[in-house]
């Protein structure tokens, strides 16, 4: 099985090849409508094909990706592609060589060889499914261990049947007899070690034992006895480390969200700029008092900063240190107060705070200070929200988890639903949330 995986990824490879050097050639069949290629466009070809390539090889998507996830696998293309792309185009500026070539037919042929490309791996991911259905191209797998981390990856072997693993046993950890007769046995193509929190000790007599074995050998952790965030493997100073929380905002992540607020945010800011106009004269005229209102909350990595609003509320005083959340029929409230409190049009100037840095257009609400303090000793993980920069608007306030939050049960589910935005964080996500805002996210019943 292990040689027939080899020879599909170099199948793969062969695709990769013939996308790249097919969406060029028919770019230029359309374009110019002849089929031969002059000189100057075969070395781009050429230079296009093995640069995709190199770098879809050097970020691992040439690896056994049996089991991973189909959009991380897309992802990694269209990057090698951007990447690849982005090369061209310097060199054809610093050479001094564009004019030498049709930007009609150099564009078509970006477009066109992302699209075959996507095109074709959606083939092959869906051939090789429909095979592994049919029983070809499985893996034999072994699983040393017990108990709940046995049955998590029985149940997802089971609900995932198109990955072609077949769990041909199960051995205990401590079992070193029962792992010598399995291997002799049933000859798995890979052996999983699955220890639960309390078997790690009995991992390296197991090692000792597979020394001898060719099956591929692989360490699945307990991550159940974890919390983890964002998790993965990160190499440090040349150690592998298993993440259990960290943000995702770093390296090509934190770009595409610094381009996605400033960008973005910018647009929303001039669109809207007549509404804030508005909406201040109208504090201004109905109640006494300043027209932002500014209050410190916790931002990301628990730096404090200063978030604005239209101040919502008749100006008054709390106790030091002291935030008491508006309720229903609160007092406190102006009349137009309610009205923005409700249609959330007091937390506009927050574009600001957007342009500023301190806040992301999309990402979890921040929270007064007081209420960090409170919360963070009453519910698990919840500074854990603040790995990435605090949002407007946020997965938690799309899905009807906003506004007052008078019991831990409300809190714990907000808490949830940002876990789950900074776990799946994507550009697209974004969009998402931010295209269902508008449907979703302005008016809300428990908004006071």
């Amino acid at each position: 099985m292990r040689s027939s995986s080899s020879l599909m990824r170099f199948g793969v490879h062969v695709v990769d090849w013939f996308a790249f050097a097919g969406a060029g050639l028919a770019a230029y069949v359309w374009r110019f409508e002849a089929a031969e290629l002059p000189p100057p466009q075969i070395y781009a070809l050429l230079i296009v094909q093995m640069a995709t390539l190199m770098l879809l090889v050097s970020s691992a998507i040439y690896r056994n990706w049996r089991g991973g996830k189909f959009k991380a696998m897309l992802g990694r293309v269209g990057l090698a592609w951007a990447i690849t792309w982005a090369l061209l185009m310097t060199w054809l500026v610093l050479t001094k060589s564009s004019t030498d070539f049709s930007r009609i037919w150099l564009l078509t042929w970006a477009a066109l060889s992302l699209g075959v490309s996507w095109v074709a791996r959606l083939a092959l991911f869906l051939t090789m499914a429909w095979l592994r259905g049919q029983q070809v191209n499985h893996m034999r797998v072994l699983l040393v261990g017990r108990g709940g981390p046995v049955a998590a990856i029985r149940r997802r072997v089971k609900t995932s049947n198109w990955t072609g693993y077949d769990l041909v046993g199960v051995v205990g950890v401590d079992d070193i007899n029962g792992l010598q007769y399995a291997l002799g046995q049933l000859d798995p193509d890979e052996v999983w070690i699955c220890p639960s929190a309390n078997d790690m000790n009995a991992i390296q007599p197991v090692l000792n034992e597979l020394r001898h074995s060719t099956a591929n050998i692989r360490l699945v952790p307990d991550m159940g006895a974890f919390q983890l965030v964002n998790n993965g493997l990160t190499v440090v100073l040349g150690m592998p480390m298993l993440d259990i929380s960290s943000s995702p905002m770093s390296g090509i992540n934190l770009v595409l969200k610094w381009l996605e607020d400033r960008i973005v945010g910018f647009l929303i800011l001039v669109l809207i700029s007549p509404v804030l106009l508005g909406v201040a004269l109208a504090v201004k005229l109905t109640s006494k008092g300043p027209v932002i209102f500014k209050q410190e909350r916790h931002g990301w990595n628990g730096e404090t900063i200063e978030v604005y609003k239209f101040r919502s509320m008749y100006v008054h005083d709390e106790h030091t240190g002291q935030v008491t959340q508006a309720k229903k029929g609160d007092s406190r409230i102006t009349p137009l107060g309610a009205f923005l409190r409700r249609s959330s049009l007091d937390e506009l100037p927050q574009f600001v705070n957007v342009l500023q840095g301190r806040m992301s257009i999309v990402g979890p609400r921040p929270h007064a200070v007081a209420h960090n303090l409170q919360y963070r000793e009453l519910i698990p993980r919840y500074m854990l929200r603040h790995k990435v920069k605090p949002g407007i608007t946020g997965w938690a306030q799309v899905n009807g988890l906003r506004g007052e939050t008078d019991t831990i049960e409300k809190m714990e589910a907000r808490v949830q639903a940002d876990l789950y935005y900074i776990e799946n964080w994507s550009v697209m996500l974004d969009l998402k949330i931010i295209f269902l805002t508008f449907f979703k996210g302005f008016f809300n019943k428990n908004a006071y």
